[in-house]
C-alpha cells in the first residue's frame, strides 16, 4: 500500500514538473490594465514594463524590489523614462527582496492607490509563483493579467523553481 502511494506521488509530481517546465506561461497581448507591475530580478523585465507603459497598456508603472541604492533619476536615464512620465506615472518599491516580499510590496501599492487591474511583469518560469503571492494577498476584485517575459530557463532554474512552488502551495494550506 505504501510503496503504491509513494509511486503515485512521484507519478504527480513527475507529471506536475513536466507541466511546470513545457508549458511556462506567455506574454500578454494588447489588453490594458490600470497599473503594470514588475518584480525586479530579471532580464528584460524592466524594460517590459516601461514599453507598456509607452504603448499605453497601463496608466501607472509599479515596479517592485528595486535596490534601495537606485535613485529615481538613475532609473529613468538607464530605461530611457522622461521626467514627466517618471513623475506622473511611476513608482518604485524599495521594500521587497523575494517573491513573497514583492506580493506584499505590491498589494499595499495596489489597495493605497484604488487599483482595480494589473499586468504583472516577469520571467516565464517565475510568474506561476509571483501570481500565488499576489492572489494570496490583493483583494479578489483586482484582475491579474500575467505578461511573462520569454527566457531560456536551465533545467536547473526550472527545477529550483517547481519546488519553490510547491512548498508556497503546501505552506498555503497551513496558512488558511
Amino acid at each position: 500500500m505504501l510503496r503504491r502511494v509513494l509511486m503515485l506521488l512521484l507519478l504527480a509530481w513527475a507529471l506536475g514538473f513536466a507541466w511546470f517546465a513545457l508549458a511556462l506561461p506567455g506574454p500578454a497581448g494588447e489588453e490594458r490594465t490600470d497599473a503594470v507591475v514588475v518584480l525586479t530580478g530579471g532580464t528584460g523585465r524592466v524594460m517590459r514594463g516601461v514599453e507598456v507603459l509607452r504603448d499605453g497598456y497601463a496608466e501607472r508603472l509599479f515596479v517592485s524590489g528595486v535596490d534601495k541604492e537606485v535613485k529615481p533619476h538613475e532609473f529613468a536615464v538607464e530605461y530611457k523614462v522622461r521626467s514627466a512620465l517618471m513623475a506622473c506615472c511611476v513608482t518604485l518599491g524599495f521594500e521587497a527582496v523575494d517573491t513573497r516580499g514583492n506580493g506584499a510590496e505590491t498589494a499595499a501599492w495596489v489597495q493605497a492607490q484604488r487599483i482595480g487591474s494589473i499586468r504583472l511583469v516577469t520571467n516565464d518560469w517565475h510568474m506561476r509563483r509571483a501570481v500565488l503571492e499576489l492572489r494570496r494577498r490583493l483583494p479578489e476584485r483586482v484582475g491579474i493579467v500575467e505578461d511573462a517575459v520569454a527566457t531560456q530557463p536551465s533545467w536547473r532554474t526550472l527545477f529550483t523553481e517547481y519546488h519553490k512552488l510547491l512548498a508556497r502551495l503546501i505552506a498555503g494550506l497551513w496558512e488558511g
